[in-house]
């Protein structure tokens, strides 16, 4: 039963990253011959003095995003969670930015915050008509905002999920012992969404190191380099410059990257017992 998925995975995903490794050890240009490059691809891309802040700024895009996105789903989710009707409905408002694309919600948002044309300067509004994209932290704070208006509903869901597992038991005892609302919150709900955390935020990490499109279209990786992350740099040096083999270094440094974030959200989850966190049934 599992030869179908494994056929998928092997094809989809362990043949392709070999395949990139071999590349980031050759020169080619998208087109020609492929030749043997060797470490001169790894030795141009890890002293180019562009790797270290492409590499900060998808660490700090990855670190604010997370910071963002995790409180508001958490709540977002324990909200939803609850039974009534309204909720239900609520629930698939919040989920439809979700199924909208990045690059269309990135055009959206560029012609929504033009100073001249956009929406501040339709309305009348003076706080909202500033060069958004041109300045290099207004930019940046534009970036996190439309990647958490995009998947805060999506973990949402995640914790959503999470909160429905909890078995009601807990706060009927809770409540009992005369524990509010906010004092069952941080003493039944965080604890128990332990691993929901750290699956939702292994998910986000992942993601902050793929993001790509959203900032393509939104700011190309300006003003200057200020948005310029990882995703985007490879895909200037690959598909623009013509530089496969460097590019291709960049992947595999995103993908040692991400594995080795996964594993220390992993390290810092501890080993399930089975009896951290209980299930509802």
């Amino acid at each position: 039963m599992t030869v179908p998925a494994l056929v998928f995975f092997l094809g989809f995903a362990v043949i392709p990253l070999i395949g990139v490794l071999a590349l980031s050890f050759a020169q080619w240009d998208g087109l020609g011959a492929i030749g043997i490059a060797g470490f001169a691809n790894w030795g141009a891309i890890l002293s180019d003095p562009g790797l270290p802040h492409a590499l900060w700024i998808t660490f700090l895009v990855m670190a604010v995003s997370w910071a963002v996105q995790t409180p508001a789903s958490i709540l977002m989710g324990a909200f939803l969670a609850g039974h009534q009707r309204y909720r239900a409905v609520l629930s698939v408002v919040f989920f439809i930015p979700l199924l909208l694309s990045s690059a269309a919600l990135a055009i959206t948002y560029k012609a929504l915050l033009d100073p001249n044309f956009g929406l501040g300067a339709g309305l009348g509004i003076p706080i909202l008509v500033q060069d958004w994209l041109g300045d290099p932290v207004l930019a940046f704070g534009v970036v996190i905002f439309v990647v958490s208006w995009q998947y805060i509903p999506f973990h949402s869901l995640i914790y959503q999920g999470g909160v429905r597992q909890i078995p009601r038991s807990m706060y009927e005892a809770a409540e009992l012992d005369g524990a509010g609302r906010v004092r069952r919150f941080f003493s039944i709900t965080l604890p128990q969404l332990k691993y929901t955390i750290i699956t939702s935020s292994t998910l986000m990490v992942v993601g902050s190191l793929t993001l790509f499109d959203l900032i393509f279209v939104l700011t190309a990786g300006g003003p200057g380099d200020a948005t310029r992350v990882l995703a985007l740099d490879m895909y200037k040096r690959g598909f623009q410059a013509n530089l496969m083999g460097p590019a291709s270094v960049i992947a595999v440094i995103l993908v040692l990257v991400g594995l080795a974030l996964s594993l220390l959200l992993r390290r810092l989850g501890g080993r399930d017992s089975g009896h951290s966190q209980l299930e509802g049934a």
